[in-house]
């Protein structure tokens, strides 16, 4: 058995898409607490200047978050993850829901911590600016 490729920058981790449905954010919601009517009223998104309604910007944050989780395969091996909300996803009420694509990058390695760009797309455009991790990585 060989030996797994090392980290090095430029690393791209595999492509991640999310899809995201109007029960999901229903879902998302009673676990989180978060009830405003703008992630599943198109009346009271519309009333708040909004298109539509939008999934919760941690639900994007979070499941984003899975690329890297998914490719170090311990989220405990996660030292820091953060972003800022630049555009949010619309949810239409139908059964396809919305589509995120993520990608991402490791961009440095130093002591044996990855850095990890992160992008996720909505319809063509980004929903998350800076988006980064902090990775330990296996030794």
């Amino acid at each position: 058995m060989s030996e797994p490729d090392p980290v090095v920058a430029g690393t791209e981790l595999p492509p991640l898409e999310l899809r995201f449905t109007r029960a999901d954010l229903v879902r998302y919601a009673g676990a989180s607490g978060d009830l405003n009517p703008i992630h599943w009223s198109d009346r009271v998104a519309g009333i708040a200047g909004l298109p539509g309604v939008i999934a919760h910007g941690m639900l994007t944050l979070g499941a984003a978050g899975r690329i890297v989780t998914d490719w170090v395969g311990d989220p405990a091996r996660i030292r820091s993850y953060g972003a800022r909300f630049t555009r949010p996803v619309l949810v239409p009420d139908d059964d396809e829901g919305a589509t995120v694509l993520v990608t991402a990058r490791v961009t440095g390695v130093s002591d044996g911590i990855a850095k990890v760009d992160i992008k996720a797309v909505y319809d063509g455009k980004g929903v998350l600016g800076r988006a980064q991790a902090e990775v330990l990585l296996p030794e």
